[in-house]
Formats: C-alpha cells, sequence, structure tokens
C-alpha cells in the first residue's frame, strides 16, 4: 500500500504503481498467493467426483457461473428413453386394476416386443404373480393373442379394433393419444376390457431440476427431434420454461448459436450423437453419464449419475469456487500485514 501511494504521489500512471504494488505483494507472501488458486481447484474438483460430476474442461467449469440459459434435450436427459406404463384406463368396471394388468401381462410375457416387456415389469412392480398362457398367437401388425386361464386374450393396437369394428369409450382415452402416448387395448373374447398407456417415463430428479433452475434465476429450454404433443407433455409435466420440437441435429446446433448471437451465455445437457454438435456449440457442454461416447467426449461436464438436478449442482458449484477464490486472494494479501512471530 506504501508503495503505491508512493508511486502515485511521484506522478506515474496508476498502471506503474499496480505494477510495483503487486511486485512487493507477491514477494511478501509468494507461498500464501501461490496456494491460494491451487487449494481451491482441488477442493472443488474433489467435490464433484464425490457429487458424480466429472470435469473435463476445467475453464468451461468456471464459466459455468455465467450461465443464464440452459437447454436439455429431452429423450435420456429429462426421460429415462425407455418406455413405461402411464396409465391404465378400465372400460369393464367389474373387473379390478390388477385382475387387467395380470390378464395383460401374462399374455405379453410370451412376446419379445419392448412394449410387452415393459408392460411385464409393471406387473412385477405391483407383485402380481403371471400366469402362463394356455395357447399364443401372434396378430402381424395389430397384436398378440392367447389363452389365459381358459379365456382368449388380445392385446392389441387401435387399428385392429378399428378393423374389427370393436367399439370402447373413446373419450376415455383421447387424451392419452392426444399426448402422444402408445395405448395398447385388452380384450376378453372380443370384448374391450381396458387399455394401458405407455410413454417415455420423465426422470424422477427432472423437474426438481426445473424449479432449482427457476429458483436461482436462470431460464431453461428443452430441444428435441420428438413430435410437439409429446415433447409439449413432457414440458408441461415438469414446468420447462420454452419447447423447441422436431428440431433435427444440426438444427440443434443452429439454436444454440442463435441463443449466444443474442447474447446468451447457454449451457446444453444431452445424451445422443445427434446432441454432440450442440454441445460444442454451447457455451458449457453438458454430457448424461448414460449416453453415447460421443457426448461425453463433446462435453465439457459429464453427470456420471445421469440426474438432471446436477445441471444445477455444477453452476451453484462453479459460483462457490469464483468465491472461494477471491476470498483466498484477499486472506492471502491480507497475511503480508499480519505480524511475524
Amino acid at each position: 500500500m506504501i508503495t503505491f501511494v508512493i508511486w502515485i504521489g511521484l506522478g506515474y500512471p496508476l498502471e506503474d504503481a499496480l505494477t510495483r504494488m503487486v511486485t512487493v505483494l507477491v514477494i511478501s507472501c509468494p507461498h500464501a498467493l501461490g496456494l491460494a488458486i491451487p487449494l481451491v481447484v482441488a477442493r472443488s474438483t474433489a467435490l464433484s467426483a464425490k457429487n458424480g460430476l466429472f470435469i473435463k474442461n476445467r475453464s468451461g467449469f468456471e464459466e459455468a457461473k455465467r450461465i443464464d440459459t440452459i437447454v436439455f434435450d429431452k429423450t435420456g436427459t429429462l426421460t429415462e428413453g425407455t418406455f413405461g406404463v402411464t396409465d391404465v384406463v378400465l372400460f369393464n368396471k367389474d373387473i379390478e386394476e390388477n385382475e387387467f394388468i395380470r390378464l395383460a401381462a401374462s399374455i405379453e410375457s410370451q412376446s419379445d416386443h419392448p412394449i410387452a416387456s415393459r408392460i411385464v415389469a409393471e406387473a412385477q412392480k405391483r407383485n402380481i404373480p403371471l400366469t402362463e398362457p394356455e395357447t399364443f398367437d401372434s396378430l402381424t401388425g395389430s397384436g398378440i393373442t392367447g389363452q389365459v386361464d381358459g379365456q382368449t386374450i388380445y392385446a392389441v393396437s387401435p387399428g385392429y379394433l378399428k378393423r374389427e369394428g370393436i367399439t370402447y369409450d373413446n373419450t376415455a382415452i383421447a387424451h392419452l393419444s392426444d399426448a402422444g402416448q402408445t395405448v395398447i387395448f385388452i380384450l376378453k373374447d372380443n370384448i374391450a376390457l381396458g387399455a394401458i398407456a405407455l410413454a417415455d417415463v420423465v426422470k424422477e430428479s427432472a423437474k426438481e431440476a426445473i424449479d432449482r433452475l427457476h429458483r436461482i434465476g436462470i431460464k431453461d429450454q428443452m430441444l428435441t427431434g420428438d413430435n410437439q404433443k409429446v415433447a409439449n407433455a413432457v414440458g408441461e409435466e415438469i414446468g420447462i420454461d420454452e419447447v423447441i420440437a422436431e428440431v433435427l441435429p444440426h438444427q440443434k446446433a443452429e439454436t444454440i448459436k442463435k441463443l449466444k448471437k443474442n447474447g446468451t451465455r447457454v449451457g446444453m445437457t444431452g445424451d445422443g450423437i445427434n446432441d454432440a454438435p450442440a454441445l460444442a456449440n454451447a457455451d458449457l457442454g453438458i454430457a448424461i453419464g448414460a449416453g453415447t461416447d460421443v457426448a461425453m467426449d463433446t462435453a465439457d461436464i459429464v453427470l456420471v449419475n445421469s440426474h438432471p438436478k446436477d445441471v444445477v449442482s455444477i453452476i451453484e458449484l462453479s459460483k462457490v469456487t469464483y468465491r472461494k477464490m477471491i476470498q483466498n486472494l484477499w486472506w492471502a494479501a491480507g497475511i503480508t500485514f499480519l505480524p511475524s512471530h
């Protein structure tokens, strides 16, 4: 401080006075200043690893504190990327829901279709015992059928009912079709018992991630190649600010560039090959750990646990890291003025 005052007093420019002041400061406490930043870097890296955040690009992580918009891919990032049962609708009130699921899963257990496996998984989740069908047959392009407990059970698509002229309560499932969900009808002896709706299940931490982003004042968007109805349904469920759907891979990157051109500092979160160009063009690229190698190679940070809420942890940790760096510099400078013993 004395050096700075003297050089300013002698009429030298501010830049020269600051240079001499910093020189004296560094000579006076080289170890303190030399450790101020590395200690914070080491500590934040350890905390990141402990919380499932793999930092590949240190400068990208440090810039995370300035991000004001986070863009999410949908499938595999905000959703599980696998089908799951979302709704069970009964047309016949004489049958209980668990019995309905038992009949459906028993016949579907003979199929190797992904949708069939999710219906069977739903029965297992509910601890419903299945029955081995006495017969089984595939209906090309329509579904499957077989005998369960002496009853002829069908698991078919809406097209089958239309072709066979089988009526059902359309108002009960209209909203499911409008939301882009896949609907499977279960029949007994050509009478519709009910329907099972399946969709890509939203991750449990997705809504928490969006809520936390809103609390810290960061905007969010969802960028997906899926159709608008499905995207809107997911966006509404988790409370996302803006949904951009039906985009091609190169259009994802263009959207990121457009946001940056408007002065927005953008973080992109994705898991697939299609997301790689967008991850590369974002100010901060974040890959889902369960995603493709291409996405993880392109990103600055990898979420090892694949939880969307960890995106918020990155931003919060980046802000704390920067704050601690500044604090350490002040402490290091303050050591100079402490009396030595």
